[in-house]
């Protein structure tokens, strides 16, 4: 069966209205329904969202279902009251002022989450009737956060991407939601989450990694044994259609009605929905300080504002509509006229050849938001300009200001500066403006609509890709059993098995990573087998491991290969190593942590560590990557290895490592099978090195010399613990005598 794709949004792309039984339907001509058009037209793809309108009975739905599945649309019917509290409540009282930087709007109300969960689940299930593994399913926006990882929990293989199309708050904004963690988690089940700018990315990144504790690296996430990619994606519109449109005759016949109506005036133009995040008010302060500074301009200028109705019963919305009519009703008063009044307002929706008409009229766009994901206004307006005139001043806090780049940028809560750029923009001379209209409209031409949804599903393809590749690595069931056949067939095993993230967890303070009683238990039947040579090779001090395993019947290696202790023997210090570089290094490093707070030095025999695991993400990351740098020039002087592990910096001999502290190993005897695991750089020396034929693991996810990888270090315990399932409740047998070179399958080793 042909696999297809899913679109998943909030409002499906057509408005229903039912009245006596008669159902219509009317297409949506926003950004999204346009720009997946295309996607949702390929025959067998669906488009899932609620239709607009609530039903009181069994046969509506059914009514509505008939009419909608022609058109690939499948509705998710809601009640009164989970409208109420998923998305009156939870998604425009509490996400949308969060993520819009207005905290003091928000209103955290428990009920308002239970509906918000319980809606998401609604639409899973919807999904899930409809859903195969091979399918792509593609979810947008912030009323359907929780859904990816939702679908993620029924449909493991499946393709699932999300795209956010408002701001994605600072961690410090995002982590006063009660339920951030099953947010974030929520976002976390798609295999790609898109943004409209590298601002949000780096937002949804800093809140992963300190609230959820998540590593990352270039744009990758490592969650619950899969990579998720972040990336920025900024929406746009349908160029093409914005300049067919200017061209329209009945847009062209309102450009010269509304031009006939302000004979001698340059017209400024602003569009807006009504909402606290648009910034009417703080525009209109700087349009009343232009009209007070500017009088020249009076009688020869007029702002045409239009808001579009939004959420007008909501408190704060009626609040912020009531302000607006009076601030408008107070300019017009101050400054108008008999035959002139300064702001002609329209509080009401228009269709879009109207609002194509006075794009084209407009010698000036103004966009003042004070918190915007992208804003299509600006680039509508840019579109339509086909004559090469025309002014668009932008708001820096709106995402579109960082491709819009030749626009007047400003900052919308400094009137001053706003009322200075109208000026700019009313003066500006024909080449100025047509420069800078040029490079606009390159800009809204390359990067339309079309190349957004391409560019999101080609990466998705990618991200896609790689977790295939590395899905073939991960240790599922059907490699375990063949590890463990492996295992159980072999006469003389070689067990090399790093500690910290391998054997345990991760903890603040690594003195607290201390072996538990299960751990000891697990490890000890793995040296009392007399088949098996256990050796722990840590970077850990040779005091920590011998208190720990020292009586143990296995090879333990310290601080990656200085030393070593073989079962029954002494500890012995790899020769003709040296520390006199240590002080230096060591003064370099503790300066570091003096000013990094949480930051530690560890200082062992004949090697450095700088631990920042404890440190604040951001900063953690900046100072290492600082230190890094400031270590460049010891490494050269005295021939020193700077090794970046998990949250902490190590510096040693360029000589030692675990790769030939295995070598000399390997050297001493024969194996017919060789098992190691490790988590860090510092355990890819030894991968490189071990034989072909070996099992090579990688605790957690990202490019390796292993061969197989697994998400946690319970996986490696657990798949230690099937080794020995056969041995459980036998007697143990004394350990075979020495066996004679070549007496089992040699290993060979990688040169």
């Amino acid at each position: 069966m042909k696999s297809k794709t899913i679109i998943v949004s909030n409002r499906l792309p057509v408005k229903c209205v039912l009245e006596e039984g008669q159902l219509s339907m009317h297409a949506s001509e926003g950004g999204l329904a346009t720009g997946l058009s295309a996607i949702h037209g390929d025959e067998g793809n669906l488009w899932i969202g609620w239709p607009g309108l609530v039903v009181s009975t069994k046969k509506e739905e059914h009514l509505i279902e008939e009419q909608l599945r022609p058109g690939g649309l499948v509705p998710v019917f809601l009640s009164e009251q989970q409208i109420k509290g998923f998305y009156e409540g939870f998604s425009n009282e509490i996400l949308w002022p969060i993520f819009h930087y207005i905290s003091t709007y928000s209103n955290f109300e428990t009920e308002y989450w239970d509906h918000y969960v319980r809606v998401n689940e609604l639409f899973r299930d919807q999904i899930l009737l409809h859903a195969g593994a091979g399918d792509t399913i593609w979810i947008h926006d912030y009323q359907l956060l929780l859904l990816p990882q939702l679908l993620r929990e029924q449909l493991p293989d499946t393709t699932i991407s999300f795209f956010l199309h408002i701001p994605f708050p600072s961690q410090e904004l995002f982590r006063l939601i009660p339920w951030r963690n099953e947010l974030l988690s929520g976002m976390l089940g798609a295999d790609l989450l898109g943004f409209q700018t590298y601002d949000d990315v780096r937002h949804f990144i800093s809140a992963a990694s300190r609230i959820l504790g998540i590593s990352q690296r270039t744009g990758r996430l490592e969650f619950e044994g899969r990579t998720v990619a972040v990336d920025s994606f900024p929406i746009s519109i349908d160029t093409a259609h914005f300049e067919a449109l200017a061209r329209d005759p009945e847009v062209l016949r309102s450009k010269e009605m509304i031009r006939n109506s302000f004979p001698g005036q340059q017209i400024m133009l602003s569009i807006d929905r009504l909402d606290y995040s648009k910034g009417i008010l703080q525009r209109l302060k700087a349009f009343e300080l232009f009209l007070g500074r500017s009088e020249r301009f009076l009688k020869s200028v007029v702002l045409y504002m239009v808001v579009v109705p939004s959420r007008d019963k909501v408190s704060q919305y009626e609040s912020l509509k009531k302000s607006i009519d009076q601030e408008v009703g107070r300019i017009n008063a101050r400054y108008g006229t008999y035959d002139w009044q300064p702001i002609v307002y329209f509080y009401q929706s228009f269709p879009i050849r109207e609002l194509a008409a006075m794009y084209g009229v407009a010698d000036v766009c103004l966009v003042t938001s004070m918190r915007d994901g992208m804003n299509l206004v600006s680039k509508e307006y840019v579109a339509s300009r086909i004559d090469g005139t025309g002014v668009l001043i932008l708001s820096e806090l709106a995402g579109a200001s960082h491709e819009l780049v030749d626009a007047l940028l400003i900052n919308p809560a400094d009137t001053q500066q706003v009322a200075e750029a109208i000026e700019t923009a009313l003066d500006m001379s024909p080449e100025e403006m047509q420069e800078r209209l040029s490079a606009l409209r390159d800009v809204v031409r390359r990067f339309d609509v079309h190349y957004w949804a391409g560019s999101f599903l080609e990466k998705l393809k990618e991200i896609k890709n790689e977790q295939e590749k590395r899905k073939t690595l991960r240790v599922g069931n059907s490699l375990e059993k063949s590890i463990r056949k492996q295992y159980q067939q072999a006469k003389r095993r070689l067990l090399i098995l790093d500690y910290d993230g391998t054997l345990v967890g991760f903890k603040p303070v690594p003195e607290q990573a201390v072996p538990d009683k299960n751990l000891h238990e697990l490890l000890e039947d793995l040296a009392n087998d007399p088949k098996n040579h256990l050796v722990i090779i840590s970077g850990r001090k040779q005091e920590q491991l011998n208190q720990w395993f020292g009586k143990m019947d296995c090879t333990l290696v310290a601080e990656h290969g200085v030393w070593r202790k073989d079962p029954g023997g002494d500890w012995k210090v790899r020769p003709g190593l040296s520390d006199h570089w240590q002080d230096q290094v060591n003064e370099l490093m503790v300066s570091f942590a003096h000013r990094t707070p949480g930051a530690g030095v560890e200082r062992k025999d004949y090697s450095i560590a700088w631990h920042y695991r404890k440190v604040q993400k951001d900063l953690g990351m900046i100072r290492s990557d600082e230190l890094l740098e400031s270590l460049k020039d010891y490494s050269g002087t005295f021939g020193l290895q700077i090794l970046e592990g998990s949250m902490v910096i190590e510096v040693r001999n360029a000589a030692v490592n675990k790769g030939q502290a295995v070598l000399e190993i390997l050297e001493r005897q024969e194996y017919d099978f060789v098992f190691s695991a490790g988590d860090d750089r510092t355990d890819e020396d030894m991968f490189v090195v071990l034989p072909e034929s070996a099992i090579t693991i990688k605790v957690g996810a990202g490019d390796s010399h292993a061969g197989l990888f697994v998400p946690s270090y319970k996986d490696i315990r657990r798949l230690l613990a099937c080794f020995l399932s056969q041995r459980k409740g036998s007697a143990r047998v004394k350990q075979d005598p020495p066996r004679q070179a070549g007496s089992a399958r040699s290993t060979r080793v990688k040169k």
